[in-house]
């Protein structure tokens, strides 16, 4: 089984990590590229590009200033750690054993702006860039061209036969995925909290959804699509009516 997720804005690079494994992202050339294309921006320019604050700016402007190779363990952390958003507290990745950790390095995968496609044991500097940045230069006019079919062929590479594929991204990250492309058939689970006498995506509970989902699959070890329906972590329930082949609905 393989696992998509989007990465979080907000970073941790000082809790105590549980393991000393580290891997090399496939994609750090094309990392080092669009670095050089961010060391160029100021602060200002940051701040109008990237939609953030002037102290945001400020901090990330100095980020890609610090950002250089080879990464050590000085300057960078394996990315299943260094990302601290909703998705990642209720993964919660540091509380996992060593046996689940090599299953979680094996499964998931994280979608990035600037590195494309991390597993979870990437190494990575603090930098924040999110897919829906309209990052140009002489080539491209966004990153989903810079990345283009890229990410699709690396996941393509790395799916066995069959192999089972759950989007677990948000729609600006998926977006880079070319699913016509991907030798595999997209499942999407999908939560919804009832609200107003109706069923409803409310996004803080379905990104909280999300990281208990791969939570869920790393501690019972799930290999198939059929296993996923047995989810039931805080109260929600597979949910026959409102699912298809393709979107598994949890509802609670």
């Amino acid at each position: 089984m393989k696992i998509i997720i989007s990465p979080a804005k907000s970073l941790d690079y000082t809790t105590n990590i549980p393991t000393k494994k580290q891997t090399t992202c496939v994609f750090l050339k094309e990392a080092a590229k669009i670095s050089t294309l961010l060391k160029k921006k100021s602060p200002k320019a940051l701040s109008k590009l990237m939609h953030i604050s002037d102290n945001l700016a400020t901090l990330n402007w100095q980020r890609n200033q610090n950002w250089s190779l080879p990464f050590t363990k000085q300057n960078a952390r394996q990315s299943v750690f260094a990302f601290k958003g909703t998705v990642y507290e209720n993964l919660d990745a540091y509380s996992l054993n060593d046996m689940q950790i090599d299953q979680l390095q094996n499964k998931l995968r994280i979608l990035s702006g600037q590195y494309g496609l991390l597993k979870p044991l990437d190494l990575i500097m603090p930098y924040r860039l999110e897919m829906g940045t309209k990052l140009i230069n002489e080539k491209h006019k966004d990153l989903y061209q810079f990345w283009g079919d890229s990410i699709t062929k690396q996941l393509n590479s790395e799916l066995k036969k069959e192999e089972p594929f759950i989007n677990l991204a948000s729609n600006e990250y998926f977006k880079v995925v070319k699913p016509k492309l991907l030798n595999a058939n997209i499942i999407t689970p999908i939560f919804k909290d009832f609200k107003n006498n109706k069923y409803k995506v409310i996004a803080f509970f379905a990104k909280k959804a999300r990281g208990l989902m791969v939570r869920y699959i790393i501690a019972n070890n799930i290999e198939k699509i059929e296993d996923l329906k047995g989810f039931n972590y805080a109260n929600y329930a597979f949910d026959i009516k409102l699912s298809s082949e393709t979107d598994l609905v949890f509802t609670r």
